[in-house]
């Protein structure tokens, strides 16, 4: 007999060997037609599983649906299997290469004589439906390595044989087909054709094989699926409010900031782009003043000898831009850690002085891959609000509560209260005693729920030397940031012999506390135009009044309240032009600017303003006195 265990505790027997697909079976007719996989097993050794997969002995079994993250992640494996049936079908030519999947759907790399156009991914999307509708039965078989290459090379598949032919020789590999298409893959699959309903192809774009630049140039085709309809159309949605709220096309639209090809991957900031960056840092300089920290500030440039003995030269030495002088090696610091440790250690500290708060803006520079490059997102020059705590083990809990706590607020602060909290524990190859993890996982797991905090685990993420905690923002669109950390770290001072003196007179050594709260400041600054959708907030808006008169006769009296309004600390311009009002509204209102005060010879003889705030709302007019009050009262509400 097998036992077979479900996910609600109960367990069924069978006579023999059992296909998840009989198990479902058994269970119910509903969910045997709603099965897409199987997941067998518990925690690190499950693994998701055909229908067609024979269960031969005695364990659990999860029966996975369109409802289950697992079940999705099938549903998209198998339609980018779907893509590369179609592509077969109408260009008989191309060969496949790899089709995985990836956030929100897949990708498929296809070489082809010519590159396809929109119209030839609109067939393509087509031929999918067709064939889904087929509902073809997907199909698993195993051949020895040699053999499989030996077949995909008289199918002239000459990409699938070299992936093969790179398997080791005494493995077997898994074959996977659907009507007449066959392709390599470990699986698993939907049992047929015909659970691949919702999808879209998006785009095409160029990859390199085997991410070679020395290789062709593939064509690779991506798309995404869904669960359902309603799901797909919400994604879609998503994708074209996003284009709406991209920040690359903000900043042009908006003339914050600009990319040059001069200086790829750092950021030229327009005027106004820099008064946002200058608000966000003030805020950030606030924010260490009035929790504990002491700003710093290390220099860009540090001795090769340095990044060696923090261990960063031999496993980081990629991505660091180096230089030379007077036959001495330096490299641009890509973080700001050992420099605050080399701070740290002048002079002699105290255990009274424990914990010392070090907080710096810090230009990084971090060699990024051009292909990766992103806007302000994702740049090779970047500025970090980057703060270190050097304590000891006692500390962690209590610094840990209140660095949750202040970025709780800051992110309030700036528009998000949807926070999603991770804590990342010690991985399977690690340094320090089981004791100093269990200590340091507790008191993180500890100052987050002192914070009022759910969060989950992840297991074996945290890094060599410590665990640590990420804070992920979720934005208007519900799309994750991760911009947070603190992350516990015996290993720096270690390495770079940074010591205190205990209350027993012995020097003993400080653990360090990694910690960011916004992260990267670019990166940060494109989350908020895009949380924005470019309307920021009163308080961080570049300008956040004009002043505009309807003819020249209001043209002194606008100027007049423009300089009372800037005497306040406001950012304010005058539009003086000889233009029509409509207009002036118009081009002021593309800009997103907060407020439009309108002047005309009523408002002028009234010591008045006419507001308009942003969205076409109108506030009627009200003496120059009540809305200077109003703006600073948003400003400090920070609405």
């Amino acid at each position: 007999m097998i036992s077979v265990q479900l996910p609600d505790g109960s367990k069924r027997q069978f006579d023999g060997p059992v296909t998840v697909a009989e198990v479902a079976a058994s269970i119910g007719s509903g969910l045997a037609k709603a099965a897409l996989a199987g997941r067998v097993g518990q925690g690190a050794d499950a693994k998701v599983v055909d229908t067609s997969y024979r269960i031969e002995g005695d364990t659990s079994l999860a029966i996975l649906t369109d409802k289950d993250a697992d079940g999705l992640e099938v549903i998209r494996h198998s339609t980018a299997h779907l893509l590369a049936y179609a592509v077969k079908e109408l260009f008989p030519e191309a060969q496949v290469t790899i089709g995985p999947v990836i956030e929100n759907g897949f990708y498929y790399d296809f070489s082809y004589k010519r590159p396809f156009t929109p119209e030839d991914l609109a067939a393509i999307e087509a031929k999918m439906t067709e064939l889904a509708k087929k509902d073809e039965k997907v199909e698993r078989r195993v051949l020895p390595r040699d053999e499989a290459v030996a077949y995909f090379k008289s199918l002239g598949e000459h990409y699938k044989a070299e992936i093969i032919a790179s398997i080791p020789a005494n493995e077997d590999v898994s074959l996977y087909r659907e009507g007449k298409f066959e392709d390599l893959c470990r699986g698993p699959h939907v049992p047929s054709t015909g659970k691949l309903k919702h999808f879209k192809l998006m785009k095409v774009a160029g990859a390199y094989w085997r991410g070679d630049h020395r290789n062709e140039m593939l064509q690779r085709v991506y798309g995404t699926a869904w669960a359902t309809k309603d799901e797909l159309q919400q994604y879609l949605h998503m994708l074209e409010e996003a284009e709406k709220r991209d920040h690359r096309r903000l900043g042009r639209e908006l003339d914050l900031f600009h990319i040059d090809e001069h200086s790829p991957g750092t950021v030229f900031w327009h005027p106004k782009g820099w008064t946002i960056w200058q608000e966000v840092e003030q805020y950030m300089r606030r924010v260490y003043r009035e929790n504990g920290y002491q700003e710093v500030k290390g220099p860009q440039i540090l001795d090769k000898s340095l990044w060696e003995k923090t261990g960063h030269w031999d496993k980081y030495r990629e991505n660091m831009f180096t230089t030379e002088s007077e036959k001495r090696d330096y490299a641009l610091k890509p973080m700001n850690c050992p420099g605050h440790i080399l701070i740290f250690k002048q002079g002699i500290k105290s255990y009274r002085e424990l914990p010392l708060r070090y907080g710096e803006f810090g230009q990084c520079h971090r060699n990024e891959p051009t292909g990766g490059l992103h806007g302000i997102m994702r740049v090779r020059g970047f500025t970090q609000d980057d703060g270190h705590i050097f304590c000891t083990e006692d500390h962690i809990q209590s610094e840990v509560t209140a660095f949750t706590t202040l970025l709780q607020k800051v992110y309030k602060d700036f528009g998000f209260t949807d926070i999603i909290y991770k804590l990342s524990t010690r991985p399977e190859n690690r340094i320090g005693t089981e004791e100093s993890w269990d200590k340091a996982e507790a008191a993180l797991a500890d100052g987050l729920r002192a914070s009022g905090c759910e969060f989950e685990y992840l297991p074996g993420e945290g890094a060599f030397y410590g665990p640590k905690i990420e804070y992920t923002l979720k934005d208007a669109l519900g799309r994750p940031w991760q911009c947070g950390t603190i992350q516990v770290d015996p290993n720096m001072p270690e390495r770079l012999d940074a010591d205190f003196v205990g209350e027993d007179g012995a020097r003993h050594r400080p653990l360090m506390l990694h910690r960011a709260i916004v992260g990267s400041l670019e990166r940060f600054i494109g989350i908020l135009i895009e949380q924005h959708a470019g309307a920021l907030p009163v308080w961080l808006s570049p300008v956040q009044a004009v002043v505009m008169s309807i003819t020249d006769d209001q043209a002194d009296y606008a100027r007049e309240v423009a300089k009372t309004l800037q005497k306040q600390g406001l950012r304010v311009e005058s539009d003086l032009r000889n233009e029509k009002i409509t207009r002036k509204i118009r081009e002021h209102s593309l800009q997103k600017v907060p407020f439009l005060l309108v002047v005309g010879d009523k408002e002028k003889a009234n010591g008045a303003v006419a507001v308009r705030a942003r969205g076409n709302q109108d506030l009627g007019v009200m003496p120059l006195a009540d809305f200077a009050s109003k703006i600073a009262g948003d400003i400090a509400s920070r609405v």
